[in-house]
């Protein structure tokens, strides 16, 4: 492929001049000049977008504005990328700027790539060394954001499809901590309704089994053999009292059986070390009315209607593909009603920013909540609704069975139980969140450089390994006094670059919302270490070398340890 190159020349050694820190920052600052003075009616709605290639061989910072400015002017991208490139140099050298970057090129159908100088590589060392938070930013600018995830119906354990949305959740929540926000986990309990009915109506047929009743789980009831310790809990506790159906039972089983099960997913939610700061009860909504206000205030600004004897919520106004029914003709509220009374009660609470995670089972559920949020007064955008898709497990390369006829299916306390609670949060955020994903439980658990989890763990462990290898041999307070212009071998030179992807990584997975991007970037993290110290010694006869080579090991465990902190996983010393 021919490209065209530019060698940046070092313009000006004033000191006086006070170039910008961040190399990527300076070219966004100089290309946003550089398109302005050039093509002014489209700088505007033409903002220069930086990205890192995929390839490496393409440099450090790409961006395709020649070819979107080209489709703009209708004039050829690469002559567009031409006077760009032309221009940006006649701007360093008027700014008397030294370029942090030793090329770039042109590449069709337009792409502009920059290459950095190996010495800003190598600046990354010191950056990360004098930082408790590198990689950290203010991207939410301290806005207050709820996350609601996994929002299990008290009615079973965490399936394994709750694992998941677990996992994704609570890494999220703390990528976007990370990211400047203030982050609220929020937990809605489904504490009403037909479901809860018929978990109560269950529970009662495993009570009265015990005193030798023949009874049968009601249609759509609840089949798992969790219900029996349940029962057994009541008769233990009450004998027979309840074996007549009176209100008094009825309620008795559903708060019975809602209580005991919130509280087993709370234990498993523990384990898998995800938390909440919150757990809001439909039922509470209700008690305080808030279903109610919330409705009529819809009904005041003309968002309700009446039809066929049932209230409706005219949703098709504000982007939905019908309107949806929120209070039905027996007077009952349907699903949505007191859906639109919880988000209304956390828009109240002063959040800015509200995050759904569902199943894919509701994903034809967001166009009339995002029509609903509008109704109430906030922009649609305040609200993202994120489906997680499902998850296969498989075991020796076969299929799992997850369900049986009988209302069993595999936990994510079963999970845990088999690969261990951190192998468990990896392997569920994997693949993005919209892509179905297999989980391979025998390699989750095997202690082996195939398990990604395991791999990345051993990058920390093998950081501290050499550190106390080296004790007695070389000086290590001296290590920030290391000469790192020594680090020039192309395994070093990787790592350099790796290390300098970090904050970029972090921001693009809280832009997406996606917590796949940081699993992938710590893969690509470890993998450059482990090939950098299969070729190289780190503790070596030359005593500046090594004490380069420390710096930059200990710079990769401190990345490689926040990363796998903000996915919720330890560090480990020793494997």
């Amino acid at each position: 492929m021919r490209q065209s190159a530019h060698h940046f020349p070092d313009a000006g050694n004033d000191p006086s001049t006070t170039p910008s820190p961040k190399p990527k920052d300076l070219l966004q600052q100089l290309l946003e000049k550089t398109v302005g003075s050039l093509f002014p009616d489209h700088a505007q709605d033409c903002r220069v977008i930086l990205e890192i290639p995929k390839s490496r061989r393409h440099g450090d910072l790409t961006t395709n504005i020649a070819m979107r400015l080209g489709s703009l002017e209708k004039k050829n991208p690469m002559i567009v990328a031409r006077s760009i490139l032309s221009s940006l140099e006649s701007l360093l050298s008027e700014r008397k700027l030294k370029s942090p970057f030793k090329k770039s090129e042109i590449l069709p159908p337009g792409f502009i790539n920059f290459h950095l100088k190996e010495e800003h590589h190598r600046n990354i060392l010191s950056e990360i060394s004098d930082s408790d938070r590198y990689g950290a930013s203010q991207l939410g600018k301290g806005m207050p954001l709820q996350i609601e995830f996994v929002s299990a119906n008290p009615t079973g354990p965490l399936s394994v499809a709750h694992g998941r949305q677990a996992a994704v959740g609570d890494s999220l929540a703390r990528i976007l901590e990370y990211a400047g926000y203030q982050v609220t986990r929020e937990y809605y309990v489904n504490d009403m309704g037909n479901q809860i009915r018929l978990l109560g109506t269950s529970l009662s047929a495993r009570y009265r089994e015990l005193f030798g009743e023949k009874t049968e789980i009601p249609e759509g009831g609840y089949q798992g053999r969790y219900l029996i310790s349940l029962a057994e809990a009541i008769r233990a506790e009450h004998g027979e009292r309840f074996r007549t159906e009176t209100e008094e039972s009825r309620s008795l089983f559903e708060r019975v059986a809602t209580e005991k099960i919130l509280g087993v997913i709370r234990e498993n939610l523990a384990r898998f070390q995800v938390f909440f700061d919150h757990f809001t009860h439909e039922s509470e909504l209700h008690a305080k009315g808030e279903v109610q206000k919330t409705l009529e205030f819809l009904r005041k600004s003309g968002d309700l209607y009446e039809s066929e004897g049932a209230t409706w919520f005219r949703s098709t106004r504000l982007g939905d593909d019908k309107d949806r029914v929120v209070i039905k003709s027996d007077g009952s509220f349907t699903y949505l009603a007191p859906d639109i009374a919880y988000h209304q009660k956390k828009f109240s609470l002063g959040f800015k920013r509200l995050i759904d995670i569902w199943g894919p089972d509701h994903h034809g559920y967001i166009g009339r909540l995002k029509a609903a949020v509008q109704a109430l007064g906030h922009p649609k955008e305040s609200l993202d609704v994120l489906i997680i898709q499902l998850a296969t497990l498989y075991r020796e390369g076969k299929p799992v069975a997850m369900s049986t006829r009988m209302g069993e299916f595999i936990t994510l306390q079963e999970v845990m139980d088999e690969v261990g609670v951190e192998a468990a949060r990896f392997f569920f955020v994997m693949k993005k969140r919209s892509a179905h994903l297999d989980f391979d439980l025998s390699l989750a658990k095997s202690q082996s450089l195939e398990n990604p989890v395991y791999t990345i763990q051993y990058v920390h462990a093998r950081v501290a390994n050499i550190l106390k290898f080296a004790e007695g041999k070389i000086n290590l307070a001296r290590r920030t006094e290391a000469d790192v212009a020594l680090l020039k071998e192309p395994e070093e030179l990787e790592i350099l670059k790796q290390l300098g992807e970090f904050p970029e990584t972090l921001l693009s997975c809280a832009k997406t919302l996606e917590p796949v991007y940081l699993v992938l970037y710590l893969q690509k993290l470890a993998g450059a270490f482990h090939r950098f110290y299969q070729k190289h010694r780190v503790i070596t006869d030359d005593v500046p070398l090594s004490l380069a080579r420390v710096q930059l090991a200990l710079c990769v465990q401190k990345v490689i340890r926040r990363g796998l902190s903000l996915l919720g996983i330890t560090a480990p010393d020793k494997m």
